[in-house]
C-alpha cells in the first residue's frame, strides 16, 4: 500500500471535481484526483452532451419535413445508426478537455480508482492511501431505477445505456415525464420511433404549469403519447417485446423501455461513516459553504451536496469552495440565481422563483411582466413565434423568470446575471440589443413593467404638459 500526503484530495472527475482540481492545482495546491470510471463524469458520457447531440439530429430531421418560407418539405430518412455516430463524435471531440493527460499536465496526480474513506483524514483508492488536508466529494449521481415489479427481469435502458442503441426502437416506452424523459422522447420521435411517455403524476411537474403546457402541447402534436397519472405497477416481456402495466389496469406494449424517473446520489460506496461524514439519501450533509457539518476537512459539490442536480451547479460549487480551501476566505453557495433549461423544442428555461412561488413568498408585492414571442420581429421572420417570457418582479427587481420558446436556455442568462448581481429591472430595460434578435424579448419584458408607469400615469402626463409650455 502506497501512502500519499496532499493538500486536496478530490473524489470524482465530473464537472465539479475537474473544476476544483484544475483551479486548485493552477493556484499552487497539491491535488490528488480519484476517478474509478470515466473522466468527465455523467454529463460528458451519458447526460448533457450526448442528449443534446441526439436532440440536434432529431431537430434536423424534423425541420427537413416542414414546408416553410416557400421551401417544400420532404419526408426525412433518418439513419439512426449515423445519428449515434454523431453523438459519439461529439463526445470524442470534447473528451480531450476532460482527459487524464490534460489534468496531469496541470500537475495533478490522477488515480483511476474509486475512493472510500478509511478514517476522517484518509481515503483509500486501489493500492493508495491518500492523507489530505481537505477532501472534496464530487461523485455525482446515477439513474434511479425504482423497485417496479418485474423490471429487473426485463431488458430496459437508462440514460447510461440508451445512447448505445444502434438500431432505432420501433416503439419506445419512457417511464418518467421529467426533462430527461421528454428530451429523449422528442429526439426518438423525430428520428422515426413511436413513443409513449408514462408519468406517475404530472409531466414537467416541477416547471411553471403555463410554460409546461405549451411544451407538452407541442410534443403531443408531434405524435408523442404522454399519459399522466400513470403509476407503473409492473413490467413484463423480453427483448423487443415489453409491456408496461399501470395501477389502473391499463397496459402499453413497446419494443424498448427507457427508465427516466430521477437520479440517485453516489455516496453509498464511500464509507462515509468511517470518515465521520454525515449524509442521507440526498447526499452529504453540508452547511451554507458546502462543508460537511461533521468533518470540517470535507466539502461536497454538485449532486453530492444534495441540492440542484445540474452540471453548471457543480461548476458553480467548485468556485465557491475554492475560496475557503485555498485562501481561508468565507463563501456561501446561493440558489436564487441558478438557471436551468429543458432542451425540448420549444425549450423551457427558469431562474429564481416561478410565478406560483413568487406569489406565495411576496403576495401582492409581486408583479409579472410578460412579452410573447409572436410580437418579436426576429421570431416572426424565422417562424419561431411559439412561446413567451414572464418575469416576476418585486420592488423593481426581478426575483424569477420563466421563458418558453426558441433559445430559451440562451435568453435566461440575462436574468441569471440580473438576479446574481442584484440588478434592477431598469438595467435590463436600459440595455441596447441588436435588431432584430430574440434577445429583444428580454428587453421588451422589462419594458412591459415600466410602460404602465410611464404611459398611463396622470402625473407623467401633467409633467410633460407643463414642460411643453416653455
Amino acid at each position: 500500500m502506497q501512502k500519499i500526503k496532499t493538500d486536496i484530495c478530490v473524489i470524482g472527475a465530473g464537472s465539479g471535481g475537474l473544476s476544483v482540481s484544475a483551479g486548485a492545482a493552477q493556484m499552487g495546491a497539491k491535488v490528488v484526483l480519484l476517478e474509478g470510471h470515466k473522466m468527465g463524469g455523467d454529463c460528458l458520457n451519458y447526460g448533457c452532451i450526448p442528449s443534446k447531440a441526439l436532440l440536434a439530429a432529431g431537430h434536423k430531421a424534423h425541420h427537413t419535413s416542414e414546408a416553410q418560407f416557400g421551401i417544400a418539405g420532404h419526408e426525412p430518412a433518418p439513419d439512426f445508426s449515423a445519428a449515434k455516430d454523431h453523438v459519439r463524435k461529439v463526445i470524442e471531440t470534447i473528451e480531450p478537455v476532460d482527459s487524464q493527460e490534460r489534468f496531469e499536465g496541470f500537475g495533478i496526480h490522477v488515480i483511476r480508482e474509486f475512493g472510500k474513506f478509511i478514517s476522517p483524514t484518509e481515503v483509500q483508492a486501489g493500492d493508495y492511501v491518500i492523507e489530505a488536508r481537505r477532501f472534496v466529494i464530487a461523485t455525482g449521481s446515477r439513474p434511479l431505477v425504482p423497485p417496479i415489479t418485474g423490471l429487473d427481469q426485463v431488458p430496459h435502458h437508462t440514460n447510461e445505456t440508451v445512447f448505445d442503441l444502434r438500431e432505432r426502437p420501433q416503439h419506445l416506452i419512457v417511464i418518467g415525464g421529467g426533462p430527461i424523459g421528454l428530451e429523449m422522447a422528442q429526439a426518438h420521435r423525430r428520428l422515426g420511433s413511436e413513443v409513449t411517455v408514462l408519468e406517475g403524476q404530472k409531466a414537467m411537474g416541477k416547471d411553471d404549469p403555463e410554460a409546461a403546457a405549451l411544451v407538452l402541447e407541442k410534443l403531443r402534436g408531434e405524435g408523442i403519447e404522454i399519459v399522466e397519472g400513470a403509476q407503473v405497477s409492473e413490467v413484463t416481456g423480453k427483448e423487443g417485446a415489453v409491456t408496461v402495466h399501470t395501477g389502473d389496469g391499463q397496459s402499453v406494449d413497446g419494443t424498448h423501455l427507457l427508465v427516466a424517473v430521477g437520479r440517485q446520489v453516489n455516496v453509498d460506496n464511500l464509507d462515509l461513516d468511517k470518515g465521520n461524514i454525515a449524509f442521507d439519501r440526498r447526499g452529504v450533509t453540508v452547511d451554507a459553504g458546502l462543508r460537511s457539518t461533521t468533518n470540517k476537512r470535507v466539502y461536497a459539490v454538485g449532486d453530492a451536496a444534495g441540492g440542484f442536480q445540474f452540471t453548471h451547479v457543480a461548476g458553480y460549487h467548485a468556485s465557491v469552495i475554492i475560496r475557503p480551501m485555498l485562501f481561508g476566505l468565507p463563501a456561501k453557495a446561493r440558489t436564487d440565481h441558478i438557471p436551468w433549461a429543458t432542451y425540448t423544442d420549444p425549450e423551457l428555461a427558469q431562474v429564481g422563483l416561478t410565478e406560483a412561488q413568487a406569489r406565495e413568498q411576496h403576495g401582492d408585492k409581486m408583479e409579472v411582466a410578460r412579452f410573447p414571442y409572436h410580437e418579436n420581429d426576429r421570431a416572426i421572420a424565422t417562424g419561431q413565434t411559439t412561446g413567451f417570457i414572464k418575469v416576476m418582479v418585486v420592488k423593481g427587481k426581478p426575483v424569477g423568470a420563466t421563458i418558453v420558446g426558441a433559445q430559451a436556455g440562451e435568453l435566461i442568462q440575462t436574468w441569471s446575471l440580473a438576479i446574481a448581481n442584484g440588478l434592477k429591472l431598469s438595467a435590463v430595460a436600459g440595455m441596447v440589443v441588436p435588431y432584430p434578435t430574440l434577445g429583444e424579448i428580454n428587453k421588451r419584458a422589462a419594458g412591459a413593467y415600466f410602460s404602465p408607469r410611464l404611459f398611463e400615469s396622470p402625473m407623467v402626463k401633467r409633467i410633460v404638459r407643463f414642460v411643453q409650455r416653455f
